[in-house]
């Protein structure tokens, strides 16, 4: 790759991929596991990056590579593989509260691992990440009725979720 593509690649990466590494984690509700699938992700956005750059809409790809990556590994989840090590990616705690902030995130990711995994992404991408409809449908790779449906399954399901019912921000996802 030329230096100016590795320095627009190099510069992508730099604000994006904790963002990206955050949606890994909303689908999986595991940091080493969000952070390998991030990498790997990654990995395959640079393979691709000169096309990309022809292209355009490279956010775009390298959330639907996250996502198609992190599903992945859920499906195949039966290895016995321990990840360590420091974490590269940084925090997005509230420092001024960490308590309240903790609990409510444990709440959110436990009642996400609750729902099947199409219903999942359909949620963090449409509430988490704030895309569209179609936009969530492009990430997905399946139809805007598909997410629709999906979605509403979700909520349906997180609605009646009573760990949920003092956070009314999100029990009100969608409402």
């Amino acid at each position: 790759m030329k230096s100016e593509a590795e320095s627009e690649y190099v510069d992508f990466v730099t604000h994006h991929a904790n963002g990206l590494c955050n949606t890994a984690y909303l689908l999986c509700g595991d940091w080493k596991r969000a952070e390998d699938t991030t990498q790997e992700a990654l990995l395959k956005l640079y393979r691709n990056w000169p096309r990309l750059q022809r292209k355009g809409a490279i956010g775009a790809y390298a959330r639907k590579v996250v996502v198609s990556t992190t599903l992945d590994a859920l499906r195949r989840k039966s290895s016995a593989e321990v990840v360590g090590g420091e974490t590269y990616f940084a925090s997005t705690a509230d420092p001024a509260d960490p308590v309240g902030l903790l609990e409510n995130r444990l709440l959110i990711i436990t009642a996400l691992a609750g729902l099947p995994p199409r219903q999942r992404a359909c949620v963090v991408l449409r509430y988490f990440d704030e895309l569209s409809v179609d936009e969530t449908a492009e990430a997905l790779g399946c139809s805007a009725g598909t997410v629709k449906s999906q979605t509403l399954r979700a909520l349906e399901k997180l609605r009646l979720d009573p760990a949920l019912a003092d956070l009314t921000d999100f029990a009100g996802l969608g409402g």
